[in-house]
């Protein structure tokens, strides 16, 4: 926030701001998370939500737009800490069963940071009677909550066990 924040209207838009920055991000990480997975379900898991996410954007995109401002000027700085946190996780993990878990591990951190913030602003734009953005980030912070609990999934189902045997 370069300048002050005044009010709710303010605090929604520098909100969303942020929200976007952290979803251009997740775009350019998600690639190297792809590459750096070992499990088909998993590569597969974060191809789709690559996907999802360009839809988010696009639905930030169109909020924007209805309120005649731009989605620049402001960098997510939480999302880059996570990212950068997962980047680690990357390398120090030598075993690709482990380097898996640990994947799912940053990438359910990423999930759980955007249904926060996604929640946040649903509850902004709620109090500010923006019931069709209230709708739109709600189904952005169900998506998020969905992406979570099949990272969960392949976890339990065949990660966790195949690295802990290593």
């Amino acid at each position: 926030m370069a300048d002050k924040v005044k009010n709710l209207d303010e605090l929604f838009v520098d909100t969303l701001k942020d929200l976007y920055d952290a979803e251009q991000q997740i775009v350019k990480a998600l690639p190297k998370m792809i590459d750096q997975a070992n499990s088909s379900d998993l590569k597969q898991s974060f191809k789709e939500h690559l996907d999802v996410t360009h839809r988010q954007i696009d639905r930030l995109d169109q909020i924007f737009k209805e309120l005649k401002t731009t989605s620049k000027g402001k960098r997510c700085v939480g999302m880059e800490g996570l990212i950068k946190e997962g980047d680690e996780v990357m390398k120090e993990a030598a075993d690709p069963m482990v380097r898996d878990a640990a994947l799912i591990g940053a990438a359910q951190k990423v999930e759980h940071y955007e249904i926060a913030g996604y929640g946040t602003a649903r509850a902004y734009a709620q109090a500010l009677g923006h019931q069709n953005f209230a709708k739109m980030l709600d189904q952005t912070a169900d998506e998020e909550g969905q992406a979570d609990k099949k990272l969960t999934m392949i976890a339990e189902g065949h990660i966790n066990a195949k690295a802990k045997t290593k």
